[in-house]
């Protein structure tokens, strides 16, 4: 399902320059979308967007993987900067090997990671190649 799928609102549906996409767009209308490599493979879909309260910068997405109806998925925390939107294909790429996903640390939704901790969070970046930035979590 894509972001154009969610809105409710009829944010998106606009071609001629109206309305906040693709550049500022609605965090609800992202659940859910899928995740894709630069080889058209998925690698899941965005389950939650994890926003910096002191900043307000999205600093993950996490993607889920497997499972039925959330019984057996795991959770992947992925810095936001590691993610682009393809407005065409109305999805996110990740541009990563789709077994480099299936071998990242990960959690399940009864045990979260404590997102906040410095050290998890330097892990995390330093696992997709993306640079941390201490921002007051």
């Amino acid at each position: 399902m894509s972001y154009q799928d969610r809105d409710t609102y009829g944010m998106y549906r606009s071609n001629d320059g109206d309305g906040p996409g693709p550049r500022l767009m609605g965090a609800n209308t992202l659940i859910g979308d899928d995740v894709y490599n630069h080889k058209n493979e998925k690698l899941g879909n965005i389950k939650e967007i994890m926003i910096n309260t002191y900043s307000g910068k999205v600093f993950y997405a996490v993607l889920s993987r497997g499972g039925v109806l959330s019984i057996g998925e795991k959770l992947f925390a992925v810095p936001w900067k590691a993610l682009s939107l393809d407005t065409e294909n109305k999805r996110f790429v990740l541009n990563i090997e789709k077994d480099k996903i299936e071998n990242s640390p990960g959690f399940n939704t009864d045990h979260w990671p404590n997102m906040a901790d410095e050290t998890w969070a330097n892990g995390v970046h330093d696992y997709y190649d993306i640079e941390y930035v201490h921002n007051n979590l």
